[in-house]
């Protein structure tokens, strides 16, 4: 079964994120372990696996100590997973023959900070592989990039932080600290910690309202007592960036979309040590409700693979 539910990212074309859960909690008999493998939450697997009991009007696991044993429903259905699955990839196959992956299209709604180097690096990674295959990005905010992709206006989406519902599968997800960017000439810059309240004693650019960072923020302000400098309020991260490039503004930002001003020595990144600030969730987002098609399905299979990638070389900055 190892195998068969290896096949699940590229399956998503043929099943719903149900069965595919579903699959995998009956191999690991635990919706913690289901929930490592597909790293996706918990929550989000339990969630679909008792949507797919109540369709069915069927009970499919029974519990049995901490761990979870197919029921006869479960078993039937189980059985009919792994004969889809052995047949996956001959299907595959032919698919790729009829089209040669020559056409089609895929709609990609991102955040600002992922478009501007991990999203154009994984799309001409992409276009190398399919350069036949139509890509339509659309950069917004993080609200919006879940909203697009619930209702069916993008097939895959990047974005922060997005909100628990039934609609949105988290297929991936990777933790960031949101810290402080400032010049390398930046009074704090020799500080070994820092928090908001030290930052706010400067003048600083803030992400409006409506950014996914803007909230997590906001709910450490709101505990600093006394006036703040607050420099500048403003939607775009770049322009965040080139104020404290030019200025003596710090930023709030991950370092996500800052890789080249970090490398290059333009500007310092100090992770601040408010506990609310250290995990801004990356994540990549597709429909529960609808199956990608063959085109996106390749899109986001290709994305998964170069995203990790870079994430780990941009930890490393």
């Amino acid at each position: 079964m190892r195998g068969a539910v290896g096949n699940q990212d590229k399956a998503r074309n043929l099943y719903a994120p149900a069965m595919r859960y579903f699959a995998m909690v009956a191999e690991l008999g635990s919706i913690r372990a289901a929930s490592r493998e597909l790293n996706v939450a918990s929550s989000a697997v339990n969630r679909q696996v008792l949507w797919l009991e109540e369709a069915l009007g069927m009970q499919l696991f029974e519990r049995v100590g901490r761990k979870l044993r197919l029921s006869q429903a479960g078993e039937v259905l189980l059985a009919h997973v792994r004969r889809t699955y052995s047949d996956f990839d001959a299907t595959i196959a032919e698919l790729d023959a009829l089209k040669g992956l020559r056409r089609g299209s895929v709609t990609v709604a991102t955040v600002e900070s992922v478009s501007e180097q991990l999203l154009p690096t994984i799309i001409s990674g992409f276009r190398k592989a399919f350069p036949g295959i139509h890509v339509r990005i659309i950069v917004t905010s993080s609200q919006e990039t879940a909203r697009l992709v619930e209702g069916g206006e993008a097939d895959v989406g990047f974005t922060f932080d997005p909100p628990q519902t039934s609609a949105l599968t988290v297929a991936f997800h990777h933790d960031l600290a949101i810290g402080a960017l400032m010049a390398p000439d930046h009074p704090l810059v020799q500080e070994e910690s820092l928090t908001l309240a030290d930052c706010m004693k400067f003048p600083v650019a803030f992400p409006a309202e409506g950014l996914s960072l803007r909230t997590r923020l906001d709910s450490v302000r709101a505990g600093i007592a006394g006036a703040t400098k607050t420099y500048v309020e403003a939607n775009s991260l770049r322009l965040m960036r080139a104020l404290a490039r030019s200025d003596t503004v710090i930023g709030f930002q991950t370092r996500i979309g800052s890789e080249e001003d970090l490398l290059l020595g333009k500007l310092v990144f100090r992770p601040l040590a408010d506990e609310p600030l250290q995990n801004d969730r990356l994540c990549v987002v597709t429909s529960s409700l609808r199956a990608l098609a063959l085109a996106p399905g390749m899109f986001f299979d290709h994305s998964l693979i170069a995203l990790k990638d870079q994430l780990r070389d941009i930890d490393a900055i």
